[in-house]
């Protein structure tokens, strides 16, 4: 008796980064369930961790935050040649850039299976009237969304309510997965550290949108009072996006002592683990910000905005704040409070590892991606 053909699932990611540290999991997962997984993604020097993995990495030709109209067009050929060369079984899409090129090559290749997954809006739909650019993007998903075999995966239910009025997706396809997990093993509840300086981490790009700038300035309103006893640490690369925050601006805002820059890391457990609140006072439009989703798990209180995804983290007043968008004052305000009062982070951070708990588990990203591939390409759930 002939055996069956593994199942060929393509998981299509801007960068190997954003890969190893949001969806990496589920890859594995798919694999040892029997998928034939390749991943596609702009290869930033990370290929030999992923191929560590056990996973093939094919190079996606692609500028994550750029809008050159020739990039846009070699990426989208780079994929509709791909897609009609594998003829893949199923295809992730993560994030809207890979959506909306990959999702029209897999429409005009006519591959059988997609999912998309719509990790937060970015600043293409953060406009109250939408640009010519947004308004071609939504024609776009909305055609190549419409037949069978598709689904759409959001972390925060206003994204869905959106795709669902501007009719790119219907109800029948959204699924709903809140934020990418957090593995709650590895990320363990852990006490904050006994010794001063106070440690405030924020873990972004250094962006504006990402609310960087805001927490600059509330660091400024306090430093007469809190200099010498509390740091605030800047954790994250450049973007490539022309209007992104310059690594000169970074230097001169950034003391090396008050308030300091450490660039992209991939230790931001350890970092976590060594510090006593965690800001992102941001008002871009997330997904659900996983450095939030860690700082849960590890049980650190946490002061975030009331932007979409960013306010489904926090319960306020329970695991944090929440604050007004662009507001430095009352994000110096919350600060103080939590600097001056230990026992309130402590009672925060246990709030914040038991909403982790409840509603942040990665095995159950894992098994719900799992049966989402299983049901569009009629794969049978394996016998243990």
């Amino acid at each position: 008796m002939r055996k069956a053909m593994a199942k060929s699932l393509l998981m299509v990611v801007n960068e190997d980064r954003f890969f190893l540290s949001h969806r990496k999991d589920i890859a594995i997962a798919a694999q040892k369930e029997g998928f034939d997984v390749k991943i596609v993604c702009k290869d930033t020097g990370q290929r030999k961790t992923v191929e560590e993995l056990g996973l093939e990495m094919i190079d996606l030709p692609v500028n994550p935050t750029g809008s050159n109209p020739l990039e846009e067009v070699r990426t989208f050929l780079f994929l509709l040649k791909l897609y009609g060369k594998l003829k893949p079984d199923i295809v992730h899409h993560v994030g809207l850039k890979c959506i909306l090129w990959g999702g029209l090559a897999a429409r005009l290749k006519g591959v059988k299976g997609v999912v998309n997954a719509v990790s937060g809006l970015g600043v293409l739909f953060s406009d109250d009237g939408y640009g010519l650019t947004t308004r071609m993007a939504i024609r776009v998903m909305r055609y190549s969304s419409k037949r069978g075999h598709v689904a759409q995966i959001f972390q925060n239910q206003e994204d869905m309510k959106l795709f669902q009025d501007l009719d790119i997706a219907s109800k029948e396809q959204c699924e709903f997965i809140k934020g990418s997990g957090v593995n709650l093993t590895e990320y363990a509840y852990t006490p904050e550290p006994s010794s001063l300086p106070v440690r405030v981490v924020l873990s972004a790009r250094m962006v504006r949108e990402k609310g960087v700038i805001t927490l600059i300035k509330a660091a400024e309103i306090l430093r007469d009072e809190m200099q010498g006893k509390v740091v605030f640490t800047l954790c994250g690369g450049l973007s490539h996006n022309p209007k992104a925050i310059k690594e000169h601006e970074l230097r001169k805002w950034c003391d090396g002592k008050y308030i300091q820059w450490l660039g992209y890391r991939n230790d931001m457990e350890e970092l976590l683990k060594q510090s006593h609140i965690v800001v992102l006072p941001s008002y871009y439009r997330e997904g659900v910000p996983k450095s939030l989703i860690e700082a849960n798990a590890i049980g650190r209180p946490i002061i975030t905005t009331r932007s979409y995804g960013c306010k489904d983290t926090v319960d306020d007043g329970e695991n944090g704040f929440l604050i007004p968008p662009k507001d430095e004052a009352t994000l110096a305000e919350k600060l103080r409070i939590l600097i001056n009062d230990p026992q309130l982070r402590e009672r925060m951070g246990l709030k914040g590892r038991q909403k982790a708990e409840r509603e942040f588990s990665l095995d159950r990203v894992v098994d719900h991606h799992l049966e989402i591939y299983r049901r569009i390409t009629g794969a049978q759930t394996p016998r243990h």
